[in-house]
């Protein structure tokens, strides 16, 4: 039995397969045969889409380019609040 190599797409694709069905009125059918994607994937960008659209920062990587500056700035400042409860912990010496 032989393993499919999974393809990846990057952000910028996503949205714009996605912005097909949003934004220019395509079926979920005729964007999937447009751009070369499966249906299951299609569904789910364009739900991520919408969500993103409504302020909901995704759990994976974000598609625009808002949520994406949303995402690196949490990580900041998860990376920030660790760094300076390191630094507050006593000194062995």
């Amino acid at each position: 039995m032989t393993k499919k190599n999974r393809r990846a797409f990057s952000p910028a694709f996503k949205m714009e397969t996605a912005s097909l069905v949003l934004d220019q009125h395509y079926s979920i059918a005729e964007a999937c045969r447009a751009m070369d994607v499966g249906e299951t994937s299609l569904r789910h960008w364009v739900k991520q889409l919408q969500q993103e659209r409504e302020g909901i920062t995704p759990t994976g990587k974000a598609l625009t380019p808002e949520q994406q500056k949303i995402q690196d700035l949490e990580d900041r400042i998860k990376r920030l609040e660790m760094e300076k409860e390191i630094l507050k912990k006593p000194r062995l010496s």
